[in-house]
């Protein structure tokens, strides 16, 4: 066998490859080494998720939104979308998460808001290490016990 140290080629002996501009050892930690980048979308599905967890919420969506994703909701193959009724922005380091909900009949409102901030934020920052500066919460509507009576009723067909 050869002994590699012998032979002459276009690497100098005694050094190692390197590849792009940082060595293994640069000491640099990891989470420096590169760009991490959260879509608005990730952060719309948290932050839904998580307001939808807090007991004494209906559902999210302002009127229309909420009416259109029932109708798409309905139709086969078709799938709730746990980002309706939230709008985020989302920058480098921060978040804002602006949500639209619909509470049930009976709790405190003022606490049911806190309770869903409390929510979002935890979740937010847990899972994408952003910093939430604000959840605007807009209450559109009450969801009352007869209303879903009135609307099992209303059916003319069996």
């Amino acid at each position: 066998m050869t002994d590699p140290s012998n032979l002459s080629g276009s690497r100098d002996q005694g050094t190692t490859p390197t590849f792009g501009t940082l060595s293994r050892d640069s000491g640099q930690p990891a989470e420096l080494r590169g760009k991490t980048t959260i879509a608005d979308g990730v952060v719309e599905k948290i932050a839904g998720i998580a307001a939808r967890q807090v007991p004494g919420i209906y559902n999210l969506g302002a009127g229309m939104a909420r009416t259109l994703g029932a109708v798409r909701d309905r139709v086969p193959g078709g799938r709730p979308s746990v980002s309706r009724g939230v709008k985020v922005e989302v920058g480098e380091r921060q978040a804002a998460i602006d949500l639209d909900l619909v509470v049930e009949y009976g709790p405190s409102i003022a606490d049911l808001a806190g309770d869903v901030r409390a929510s979002v934020i935890d979740a937010v920052e847990r899972m994408t290490g952003l910093e939430v500066v604000e959840v605007n919460v807009t209450v559109d509507d009450v969801h009352l016990p007869e209303d879903d009576e009135d609307a099992q009723s209303e059916s003319r067909v069996q």
